[in-house]
């Protein structure tokens, strides 16, 4: 019987590394862009064509490499950033593990242009397939010039199995606000199909906070300073009253590096405990700086999960951290021990006068049994609201009158609804009370509404008199052209131009949202959150958002004639128990619940 173990070819292997490094075109962007961050550059260009598929090319002014390390950076496990075992204990840099470029010659066609300063000519480097096709010298500015074309070509599989142009774009852009993010000094530009998208002068991480996300981001950051022997912390915690339903804005950083922890993501949200709009989560951007040697980060291909050394400390020093720079902010509640708010006490000396004893008038002459009327001289009755008790009865009327006016139960044959907290809607049934979420039933109602518009044709919008313009990050503004057609058909007026400035002129006539604004903010929250559900289709997902978007808030009072519209239009839906995201619209508590509560 013949040996069946073999050694795979080296373009197989690097396609095997591929599969775990190279997910898809933003993970090339990572790569490439890390390099030139590892690299010394000062000024680092991306250039996209159709979300990475075409090309994908990354220009810097860093060190440049020389012929032979141009040649060598493309095989397996070659780096420049480590020499020995004991190096990856310590490891300051990113791309130290040796595969990225290996990986991405394997799927691409790749070309380096690459030159050191002390060099007259550069280096060009061609592979493809894993296999150098060309390598002489040319001209080139100083720093490498990475570009990757026709991404996965020669893994049909792989290719087909990428998201839209969009959506794929959006994962850039991810990737890109990360390196920007942990790096503010270094000047980025990120062009999509010769449009720019981002260019970021050098600036401090709050200036590099508000030119990535946008203008408002300015006002609604505190921050956050700590320094122990474990891990420095800063940055910037969001205000709780601007926390979203999406994930989205939540960075940590490890010594420059982007990290995904959930464990101190949960320190984090315990920092904001009893301050948060319900299921929200709150903007935060901390960078913490901790001894190398005290953190694991090659426990991951893609280095975005660490391992600390005292995992617990960390967590505890997060959740001080966040937690003291809300309240020295005014955030949250806090009482301020200091000796300016202290209460003055005086103090009795014995050259001090002694107190006098309270002075009280007394009628002695006051007989209650006498039968006369007596009336202290600082109150002024009228002449119906003595001693009697027409008082109380003019008081109780006015209860009950006013109880009548929340409570209207009309005509013998009119269904009678209540309010309670303008939350939920009561309305008595043959076995009981229904109780009905305002919110979740209105959503049903404009969830099916919706689905069925965007197969039936366009609907009215109701225009506004005053447009409203607004900035989105270009994150934003990726999933908005996206969707827009879809929104415009179900009334909702938008228009985005080549900026990232977007003009709201109008929304759906049965929209229950007063601002257009929130509404559009709400909106795009709405659809990040099904974007990692694959069980639902872009119709879906899109009539899901406008709904929950448009739906009425808690909160709003509503009138009987509301209420009882609200309800028939729930009872005519195919699914009136349930919300479209599952959960519970109507609960009924029985009679016989009722007579238990009374036994």
């Amino acid at each position: 019987m013949s040996d069946i173990i073999k050694l795979l070819p080296d373009s197989v292997a690097n396609q095997i590394a591929a599969g775990e490094v190279i997910q898809r075109p933003a993970s090339v962007v990572k790569e490439l862009t890390e390099n030139a961050v590892d690299a010394g550059a000062s000024e680092i260009s991306v250039v996209i064509r159709d979300a990475g598929r075409t090309l994908i090319q990354v220009i810097d002014n860093g060190s440049g490499m020389s012929e032979t390390d141009a040649r060598l950076s493309f095989e397996r496990h070659a780096t420049s950033k480590i020499s020995s075992a004991e190096d990856l204990f310590s490891i300051s840099t990113k791309g130290f593990r040796g595969e990225a470029l290996a990986s991405v010659a394997a799927v691409s066609m790749t070309e380096l242009r690459t030159r050191r300063e002390e060099d007259e000519a550069g280096t060009l480097v061609e592979i493809n397939n894993s296999r150098v096709t060309r390598q002489e010298p040319c001209s080139c500015a100083t720093g490498s010039v990475f570009s990757v074309k026709n991404l996965f070509y020669n893994v049909p599989a792989r290719r087909k199995f990428l998201k839209s142009d969009s959506t794929e774009f959006r994962h850039i852009i991810t990737e890109f606000q990360r390196i920007a993010l942990a790096h503010p000094s270094i000047k980025f530009s990120l062009i999509h199909n010769d449009q720019e998208v981002y260019r970021l002068p050098a600036a401090n991480h709050r200036q590099r906070i508000v030119a990535l996300f946008g203008k408002q981001y300015n006002q609604n950051l505190v921050n956050v300073e700590t320094n122990t022997s474990i891990v420095s912390i800063s940055g910037f915690a969001g205000k709780p009253e601007n926390a979203r339903r999406s994930a989205g804005e939540q960075f940590f950083f490890i010594n420059n590096r982007f990290i995904r922890h959930p464990y101190l993501h949960r320190a984090v949200l315990e920092a904001y405990q009893g301050i948060l709009p319900p299921d929200t989560v709150p903007a935060y951007f901390l960078f913490m700086t901790a001894d190398p040697g005290t953190i694991d980060v090659n426990i991951h291909p893609t280095k975005t999960e660490v391992k600390f050394e005292d995992e617990r400390s960390v967590w505890q020093i997060m959740l001080a951290s966040v937690r003291e720079a809300l309240g020295r902010f005014n955030v949250v509640p806090s009482i301020d021990f200091g000796p300016e708010s202290a209460i003055e006490i005086p103090v009795i000396t014995s050259d001090m006068p002694a107190p006098h004893s309270p002075q009280i008038e007394v009628n002695l002459a006051f007989n209650p049994f006498d039968g006369t009327e007596y009336r202290r001289p600082d109150l002024k009755w009228k002449d119906d609201e003595r001693r009697d008790t027409r008082g109380w009865e003019s008081l109780f009327t006015v209860t009950a009158r006013s109880a009548t006016t929340e409570s209207p139960e009309g005509s013998a044959g009119q269904r009678r609804f209540f309010q309670v907290k303008n939350r939920y809607i009561m309305c008595p049934v043959i076995s009981g009370i229904m109780m009905i979420d305002q919110r979740r039933a209105h959503e049903r109602v404009l969830y099916e509404k919706y689905l069925a518009s965007l197969s039936d044709g366009p609907k009215p919008a109701q225009v506004s008199l005053f447009p409203v313009q607004t900035e989105l990050n270009p994150g934003d503004i990726v999933i908005l052209d996206e969707i827009k057609e879809h929104i415009r058909a179900l009334g909702f007026g938008v228009e985005t131009g080549n900026g990232t400035i977007v003009t709201i002129t109008g929304h759906p006539a049965d929209s229950r949202n007063a601002s257009p604004l929130a509404m559009l903010e709400t909106l795009i929250s709405e659809y990040k959150l099904t974007l990692g559900d694959p069980s639902i289709n872009a119709r879906e997902r899109v009539a899901l958002s406008m709904a929950k978007a448009s739906a009425i808030p808690y909160g709003m009072p509503l009138t009987h004639q509301e209420m009882e519209e609200l309800f028939d239009m729930l009872f005519a839906c195919a699914m009136p128990n349930y919300s479209p995201t599952g959960k519970t619209v109507m609960n009924i508590i029985t009679l016989e619940e009722l007579d238990r509560r009374f036994s």
